[in-house]
């Protein structure tokens, strides 16, 4: 199976950013991935190497993307506060921030979590 060279780019810039951004049992790490159908977020303590909380936006209602992807934040942001989990340190897994990432990311924010 070959690689797009957009895609090698992608995980490229993902490696870049988990080389600075590491999830402690203070602050774990908010870890995004988005597809063309769908964004899937997990809280995930790096130390212990366990996911905390996590989300997809095929589970939400919304008529668009990002509609479902800020649906998706607040859910994962309840999830979180049921751990007690209330700072994040946030991954964009090399995706732009821009568009859903953004609404996901500000959605969060408005929910309760801090990053």
């Amino acid at each position: 199976m070959n690689t797009s060279p957009k895609q090698l780019k992608r995980e490229r810039r993902h490696r870049r950013v988990r080389a600075k951004v590491v999830g402690t049992a203070k602050r774990p790490r908010l870890s995004i991935f988005r597809s063309n159908m769908r964004i899937v977020a997990q809280i995930i303590d790096d130390t212990r190497g366990v996911t905390l909380a996590s989300v997809s936006s095929a589970e939400e209602k919304g008529k668009t993307p990002r509609e479902r992807a800020e649906a998706a934040a607040a859910t994962l942001a309840k999830r979180a506060a049921e751990k007690k989990v209330k700072q994040v340190v946030f991954d964009r897994g090399g995706f732009l921030y821009a568009g859903t990432i953004k609404a996901f990311a500000d959605a969060a924010r408005a929910a309760g979590l801090e990053f």
